[in-house]
């Protein structure tokens, strides 16, 4: 993709390879949520994609997504907002406030804390539970090994829905080095699935970023987080946006 390509190109370009990774492992055109990953983009940068005709926006600090749903113009509607970076406790209020999907859910209390405050509200909240595949230090979630134990406690959360895993994948040289662990994630998935305490699991799949999205498609994803692909280099700070 042409670095001086609009950010309604780069979406086109995008959906594109979405469609064609579908086709190519069988799957109706339709069955992946592209994920905005727009941190640190300017308001402008988001209005110019949801022009252009994405939904779903992906932040990674409430405060900087409270802002920035502050700061949008005033045709912006109906922003789908999902929190994709990690969620402090003090934060919960916001979140829930805000975001209509979480996709770092990293330990119990954390959902606990989120199913509690959705309950508050009288609302439902989606939630995807990030498993730390390599073990890496760098990252959060929780561990794949017993993940189907440490998580039995949540599938009965009434107000937030767990309805899949999340991963970031080590770092690769190339898009086929995610492959491995997206299979990973997604066998993980199907336990999870198999079991008769998360009956009704969706099981969606939110894996795949700028870098290795299609392959993550090809492999079952079913929401992908797309930033420096959809949106250039991260740039909010060179246009004044405070970050809380």
């Amino acid at each position: 993709m042409n670095g001086d390509a609009s950010i309604a190109e780069r979406l086109a370009w995008i959906r594109d390879r979405i469609e064609e990774a579908c086709r190519r492992s069988g799957r109706p055109a339709g069955s992946v949520v592209l994920v905005g990953a727009s941190k640190t983009q300017a308001p402008a940068a988001l209005a110019a994609a949801w022009d252009a005709g994405l939904r779903v926006f992906g932040e990674n600090r409430v405060q900087e997504a409270v802002a920035k749903s502050r700061e949008l113009p005033s045709h912006v509607l109906d922003v789908e907002w999902h929190l994709i970076g990690p969620l402090q406790s003090n934060k919960v209020r916001p979140a829930v406030e805000l975001f209509r999907a979480v996709h770092s859910i990293d330990r119990p209390g954390i959902a606990e804390a989120l199913d509690r405050e959705a309950a508050a509200r009288g609302r439902t909240l989606d939630g995807f539970l990030e498993v730390n595949l390599g073990g890496e230090e760098s990252k959060h979630g929780f561990s794949p090994q017993g993940l189907a134990e440490a998580v039995r406690p949540l599938a009965g959360l009434a107000h937030l829905r767990i309805a899949g895993l999340m991963a970031i994948p080590p770092q690769g040289d190339d898009p086929e080095a995610s492959r491995p662990w997206f299979r990973q994630l997604r066998v993980l998935r199907d336990d999870l699935a198999a079991r008769p305490e998360w009956h009704g699991f969706p099981g969606w799949l939110s894996m795949g970023m700028s870098d290795d999205f299609a392959v993550a498609v090809e492999e079952g994803a079913t929401h992908v987080r797309v930033g420096t692909a959809l949106f250039g280099s991260r740039r909010g700070l060179e246009h004044g946006l405070m970050l809380g």
